[in-house]
């Protein structure tokens, strides 16, 4: 059997393609090897490629999730630090492979993940996503990384999903240490959060030295530095000092806004996250503080997504979830269509998400590209809810290999 696969008469939607066209796409050897009328199917043999008739139906770039926890297999965040590895590792395979299947064929793993994990991903040991880590967050003492509640006495030093450091020499040299071990970037607090214990949510952390410090080591090393961030204060911070991208940022303001598009600096808002959070936190064990904490930022991270989009910030799409909300992520392109607009919303988790991770490679329908992409059963421009349909028809392509059917191929080391 060939590797190809031909796929006729579909309608093909990204950023080049906001209103749609049909085409023919053609897959092979993992890249997407032509659009257009150069393939006439009814002369394709079995052994020369798998003909698909795409009439009816949409195709998409693979989608990419940046902002996800693979590790995070529970909400209690110091409960996940002090479990087992192997059992955070094995719990985290079952997320990427079910993110996979959902259509997310690139992630990235913003607190947590190591080189191991992604190893196990590439050779074909675990199915998942192609997966990009930063290992886990940086925080300082009673920051956001800092899973502690008030009254335990433990070591926060270095766990799963974040860990504490203070300083700027041992930031340096955390950093150092993180992309010599195979990190995609670095992700560090630079504010409180809604689910830890013992931080306000307004207050800003780290000096601007200790940002400063982490910003330029990732930049020599040709990286990143991305902040978790809430207020327009700590945001503001962190775009001065260096940090090329924010998570969540649902309390920036104006002025924040402008900065952020004068210093070109990303936006990934993790709008499903507070959704969920509100609908479902008391059955998945919030506190009273973070369930109040969550309600501040829930209808905020709208409008401040929205205001950034219109004025020119480049805004992806990140969701956040952490233990059973997983099966929310989906629903995150559902409210990013309500706030941003259908095209904006598949563009932002598709191609400004590719820009955002430096991956010139994918989020986009085009010649030489990963064939990476979701065939949704549906015209996407009639019937939206096919995209975040949890029920809906969808064929997954990860490097044109049919996901959930055709099988992983394992590698050896060294293969």
């Amino acid at each position: 059997m060939s590797n190809r696969t031909i796929i006729t008469n579909v309608l093909v939607m990204d950023a080049d393609r906001p209103e749609g066209e049909i085409e023919t796409v053609v897959f092979a050897r993992g890249l997407i090897e032509s659009i257009g009328d150069s393939v006439d199917p009814t002369g394709v043999t079995e052994t020369e490629g798998t003909v698909i008739d795409g009439t009816g139906r949409t195709l998409i770039p693979g989608l990419i999730d940046a902002h996800l926890h693979a590790y995070a297999s529970e909400f209690d965040g110091f409960g996940i630090d002090s479990s087992p590895t192997s059992f955070v590792a094995l719990q985290a395979s079952r997320k990427l492979r079910e993110a996979l299947y959902r259509g997310f064929t690139t992630v990235r793993d913003v607190a947590g993940g190591d080189l191991g994990l992604q190893q196990a991903l590439q050779r074909g040991v675990v199915e998942g996503p192609d997966y990009l880590f930063t290992g886990p967050a940086l925080s300082q003492t009673g920051g956001h990384g800092d899973g502690r509640t008030p009254g335990v006495e433990a070591c926060a030093h270095h766990h799963h999903m974040g860990e504490v450091v203070d300083g700027a020499d041992n930031i340096r040299r955390v950093v150092r240490e993180r992309l010599r071990s195979g990190a995609h970037a670095i992700k560090v607090m630079a504010s409180g959060g809604v689910a830890s214990h013992a931080d306000p949510l307004r207050a800003p952390q780290y000096s601007l030295p200790e940002l400063e410090a982490a910003a330029e080591e990732a930049e020599r090393f040709g990286s990143y530095v991305t902040a978790h961030a809430y207020t327009a204060d700590a945001v503001q911070r962190a775009v001065r000092s260096g940090i090329r991208c924010i998570e969540h940022g649902n309390l920036i303001d104006d002025e924040t806004i402008k900065l952020m598009v004068k210093q070109g600096t990303a936006l990934v808002p993790t709008l499903i996250a507070y959704d969920a959070m509100g609908r479902r936190g008391e059955q998945i064990g919030m506190t009273e503080d973070a369930r109040q904490k969550n309600a501040v930022v829930l209808d905020k991270g709208r409008e401040a997504a929205r205001k950034a989009h219109d004025a020119g910030v480049s805004v992806g799409f990140g969701s956040d979830l952490m233990g059973d909300l997983d099966d929310e992520q989906l629903a995150g392109l559902r409210i990013h269509v309500e706030v941003l607009g259908l095209a904006a919303a598949l563009r932002s988790a598709t191609a400004t998400n590719a820009r955002i991770l430096g991956l010139t490679d994918r989020g986009r329908i085009g010649p030489g590209l990963r064939a990476d992409a979701v065939l949704l059963g549906g015209d996407l421009r009639q019937s939206p809810a096919v995209l975040w349909d949890p029920d809906a028809d969808r064929q997954v392509y990860l490097g044109g290999r049919l996901v959930g059917v055709e099988p992983v191929r394992y590698q050896r080391v060294g293969a």
